[in-house]
């Protein structure tokens, strides 16, 4: 298992390598750039400019330049926000986007974990038919729809909760519900749904059926026998998820006013801010690298048939 690990840790080096250097050459490739405008500036201001900022370099040498400056931990200047760097305002914005896809994780995982087991125990019943009713609405419905319905009817129409903002801006952790909720309603979804099917198949098994003719108890088979087995496909599901809940909260990051790291991304996309679009993409090929390796981990830990070599 050491070794496995320790292999892993060091195959993440050359996919992190081979994601920079696709990011870096896509977007200096694609048409534009960072200080196009409507009106042509002036070919000695762009001469400066271009120089400044080493774009006038062969892109083989400004590739080298940039990855030695990535080794030191240097995600480089932004072309548009010239007060700070990348670093800074990825290390500013990052923490609100983890906040916010770990609160909605944990409601996905706590209410899809829970709505699949309901549904597998008490199957073809009404409250089979609702969770997966709710599921299919939570896969169908996408973000854009779902947060503006949320904000319509609890902060617009009962007025229980603000409409946006983010705690950090001194509104209160009431604003971290609303964007929470709407970003944890897909992921509910998926969870609940791969649990039910997991758990349905789990308790046919002859250890089940071993299990309820030694007449144990059914919360005991449910919870100390079948949930070990049927949590596999979810820890899976985990990885990805994990990473594709803090990039999907862009929609809501917007929607809700939440000053995250989506809100850098959708603009620096806009301004074609070369640097800052390289170092979000790092930030979250890194996220979903990591997440993935660490389900490998656990994955291993609950079902003892599998090995690492």
């Amino acid at each position: 298992m050491t070794k496995y690990i320790v292999n892993r840790l060091l195959g993440m080096i050359p996919t992190l390598l081979i994601i920079i250097t696709l990011s870096f050459f896509i977007v200096r490739i694609a048409p534009g750039g960072p200080f196009a405008t409507e009106r042509k500036l002036p070919e000695v201001v762009e001469r400066n400019i271009n120089a400044k900022y080493h774009l006038d370099e062969p892109l083989i040498q400004q590739y080298g330049r940039y990855m030695f400056d990535i080794l030191r931990g240097d995600l480089g200047p932004s072309f548009k926000y010239k007060d700070y760097d990348v670093n800074y305002y990825i290390a500013n914005s990052l923490p609100k986007s983890v906040v916010l896809g770990s609160y909605a994780m944990l409601l996905a995982l706590v209410f899809g974990i829970s709505a699949g087991i309901i549904a597998a125990v008490r199957q073809n019943t009404w409250l089979d038919y609702l969770s997966m009713g709710v599921a299919v609405i939570g896969i169908s419905v996408p973000l854009f729809v779902i947060a503006p319905v949320l904000q319509l009817i609890f902060a617009m129409k009962l007025k229980w909760l603000p409409t946006s903002g983010w705690y950090t801006t001194g509104e209160g952790w009431t604003t971290v519900i609303l964007p929470a909720v709407s970003l944890s309603f897909a992921y509910f979804a998926n969870i609940a749904r791969l649990t039910r099917s997991s758990m349905l198949e789990t308790l046919r098994s002859d250890y089940i059926r071993t299990a309820k003719a030694k007449g144990m108890k059914n919360t005991t088979i449910i919870f100390k026998h079948a949930m070990k087995g049927a949590m596999l496909p979810v820890v899976s599901y985990l990885g990805p998820a994990f990473a594709g809940i803090i990039t999907g909260s862009i929609v809501v990051e917007q929607i809700f006013r939440v000053p995250g790291l989506g809100k850098f991304f959708v603009q620096s996309s806009f301004n074609r801010d070369y640097t800052l679009i390289v170092g979000v993409v790092i930030v979250y090929s890194a996220i979903l690298i990591v997440m993935n390796f660490l389900v490998d981990i656990v994955y291993a830990q609950l079902d003892p048939r599998i090995t690492y070599k």
